[in-house]
């Protein structure tokens, strides 16, 4: 039977959150002996519940409670994340790259950019090494400690015969937290072709079926499924004493803590930290700084589609194991600061190209090239996008959602070296598929976002940020940031493996500092 706590109990260490922040934290404290409590807004759900379909399995992950988008954004969905046990790591495509030595240094690096709000990062990249090792190792990333690539699709081959015959060099089928062959209890991957809408074998990383499981093992963790927090509260002294919470059935509880760790993702945690606010507090919790919801980010993206002279069948193999990494450099040569990356991106079936590969496209034309479904092949631009003060996430000032809070607005905008970069990154997926004979290419401007980063940023000083080196709130000893908000900068990296290796880190500090009695 699961272990439960008391209400009272001001012994545990809360986690708001499952994700790959929250519950790798979760299970790295639990197998150190340290009781975790982990509320989670959405359902567990089990293998079973995963399915085949997008349609189906996008209804039942993503978090579709009410947002506001703004300036760049869908106004009715800024950003695809999941509410469900696990978060993101279900939904996500598995790539797990990581930063570049000189992505933790993006002020020293990228000098002053006028209209970007850059910080260093207060980690050095040597020190992530261990880390990142530690991560990967936990999720069994390909290409890393003598673990083999997966094998490349159609997608990935078309991509890199362009990529090769245009002369670059670092083209593989990617680092990806996807087995490439039995490990941790898990199957080898089997090409099913449905990676971003959960994997029904569970053989990529998931925090639903790897993390959860074995903190609950130890005996030292509970799990709250369709637990919302809505608040947390603080003593006079300023530190949290625990969190309010919804259940299912919206009846309202408080979970006292020793220690709380927000994990909810970056609208979710600032947005938390927002409707904190106290007397003590009138900016929100941990927000002296005036920071928190600011300096949003979500990587420069956007979509290459190639018609192909033959049929590719992009749906088919892993989704996105397939990588040019030669322009993720920082060249300022090219016009822009920092890189991106080149990724292979699957269709989402003959309904996905038709809506997406030329949003609003009609016509015979269009039907013309909807017809050749089986030819076309796509690629994902990700790229460092510069972090802005005015791009972030507010309070709505009259809309509430159904907990009585005000609804999340998210605003974002471009910044001239993001509109710079795509445009790069739009001319050199072209010329890959133009390379290997495409009839036709698209480019397509970015998705609702999925990369969503910085919001409750690191800073060394805490006038510049929410949260110090180890993720701990510059405000509040014993309160922690412990997901991708926490990012000072981007990278040209999907996020994940990065906030799995900060989880890791965050543990060890959060466990040395209760040994010694700290907060």
């Amino acid at each position: 039977m699961a272990k439960q706590f008391g209400l009272s109990n001001d012994s545990v260490v809360v986690v708001i959150g499952s994700g790959a922040g929250g519950g790798t934290l979760s299970n790295e404290l639990a197998q150190q002996g340290i009781d975790v409590v982990c509320l989670e807004a959405g359902p567990r759900l089990e293998m079973s519940d995963i399915v085949n379909d997008f349609n189906e399995m996008f209804t039942k992950l993503s978090w579709l409670d009410k947002r506001v988008g703004s300036g760049a954004l869908d106004p009715d969905l800024p950003l695809w994340v999941c509410k469900t046990v696990g978060g993101t790591t279900v939904h996500w495509a598995g790539a797990a790259l990581r930063f570049q030595e000189h992505e933790w240094k993006a002020r020293t690096t990228y000098g002053d950019i006028d209209g970007a709000n850059l910080l260093d990062w207060p980690i050095e990249a040597r020190e992530m090494e261990r880390f990142y090792s530690l991560a990967e190792d936990k999720m069994g990333v390909t290409g890393r400690h003598g673990i083999p690539h997966l094998p490349g699709n159609n997608n990935y081959q078309v991509m890199e015969l362009g990529a090769k015959r245009l002369g670059y060099t670092q083209v593989h089928t990617g680092n990806m937290a996807i087995n490439s062959q039995a490990r941790d209890g898990r199957p080898a991957c089997q090409q099913i072709g449905f990676c971003m809408m959960g994997c029904a074998i569970g053989a990529k990383w998931s925090t639903m079926y790897t993390e959860i499981p074995k903190a609950e093992a130890t005996g030292h963790f509970e799990l709250r499924p369709e637990s919302m927090v809505l608040k947390i509260n603080h003593n006079a002294a300023g530190q949290v004493t625990g969190v309010v919470y919804a259940d299912k059935d919206g009846n309202l509880h408080e979970q006292k803590a020793r220690i709380v760790a927000v994990a909810g993702n970056s609208v979710e945690t600032p947005r938390l930290l927002l409707n904190s606010e106290s007397s003590q507090f009138p900016d929100g919790l941990a927000n002296s700084s005036g920071q928190a919801g600011k300096n949003y980010m979500r990587h420069t993206t956007g979509a290459v589609y190639g018609i192909m002279p033959g049929p590719v069948h992009l749906d088919r193999g892993t989704q996105m194991a397939g990588i040019i990494m030669d322009e993720s450099r920082h060249d300022p040569k090219r016009g822009f600061a920092a890189g991106y990356e080149l990724e292979t991106l699957p269709g989402f079936g003959l309904a996905g190209v038709a809506t997406f590969m030329s949003p609003g496209g009609w016509g015979r034309e269009y039907a013309q090239d909807l017809e050749m479904y089986r030819n076309t092949a796509c690629m994902w631009i990700v790229g460092e996008d510069l972090p802005q003060e005015a791009n972030g996430v507010t309070l709505h000032p009259t809309e509430k959602d159904q907990y009585g809070l005000a609804v999340p607005v998210v605003h974002f905008e471009d910044h001239a070296n993001d509109i710079a970069m795509r445009n790069h990154a739009f001319k050199a997926g072209r010329a890959v598929y133009e390379a290997v004979g495409a009839n036709k290419v698209y480019e397509r401007m970015p998705f609702s976002s999925t990369h969503n980063l910085g919001t409750c940023r690191m800073s060394e000083k805490p006038e510049d940020g929410v949260c110090d080196s180890t993720g701990r709130a510059h405000d509040v000893p014993n309160l922690y940031i412990s997901d991708g908000s926490q990012f000072t900068s981007g990278g040209a990296e999907n996020p994940t493996l990065t906030i799995v290796a900060l989880a890791i880190r965050q543990a060890e500090t959060i466990a040395e500092r209760m040994r010694k009695g700290e907060s």
